[in-house]
């Protein structure tokens, strides 16, 4: 087990099931421009990076002069929709109710504006003193300077800091960081890429964390 003070959350697809919400919205824009539709599945491995990488993904090289309008189109959908199916992975609360008493951040590459709304609209926005994501810092998951921005207002000891995430962003920002890593293995990304990345600590279910971290 390891010793914690500062745990780095990632949104989607480890503390909320966010995935069906954004597949559509990417449908929806492919549709609206007459494009070839892809499977959610494919879509969700564009997911992690930040909305216009996963635009620029969904598109692909033939379509990117549509880039502007798909934005826009995937924007409009996305703040109508991003909360149809959207939830906490079960085990969430609980875990976060064990935790109360430590330091927790949500830093994720999602837009600022979406990740606040999604974990006010989900009822834990309370449960971390801070919130991170695209729009609010100059640097993205997996670039090391964003743990500078992190640790401004929480200067625990990086070897008692855990960055927790689906993604290969989250175990590499980690990495790049110096502060441990800790896989989610039932999120968006495939485990086997996750496990490739060589995570410090994996788990299967939210609340297995009790058992990894204390």
């Amino acid at each position: 087990m390891k010793n914690v003070d500062l745990m780095i959350f990632d949104l989607d697809g480890t503390l909320v099931n966010s995935g069906r919400d954004i597949a559509r919205s990417a449908v929806h824009t492919l549709k609206t421009l007459g494009l070839p539709i892809l499977q959610e599945e494919k879509i969700l491995t564009f997911v992690g990076n930040g909305l216009g990488r996963l635009v620029e993904r969904a598109l692909g090289p033939a379509h990117q002069h549509l880039m502007d309008r798909a934005m826009e189109i995937f924007e409009g959908h996305y703040e109508q929709h991003m909360l149809d199916t959207t939830g906490l992975y079960p085990g969430v609360a609980q875990m976060l109710a064990h935790y109360g008493a430590k330091r927790k951040i949500v830093v994720t590459n999602k837009r600022i504006a979406y990740a606040k709304r999604i974990l006010e609209g989900l009822g834990i926005a309370d449960r971390f003193e801070r919130i991170l994501g695209e729009n609010s810092t100059p640097y993205m998951k997996p670039d090391a300077r964003l743990m500078d921005t992190v640790v401004e207002t929480a200067p625990e000891r990086r070897e008692r800091t855990v960055v927790i995430g689906d993604g290969i962003a989250d175990i590499r920002f980690a990495k790049n960081a110096g502060v441990l890593s800790c896989a989610y293995l039932n999120g968006l990304t495939p485990r086997e890429l996750l496990l490739g990345e060589g995570p410090d600590i994996v788990y299967e279910h939210p609340q297995d964390l009790r058992e990894l971290l204390a």
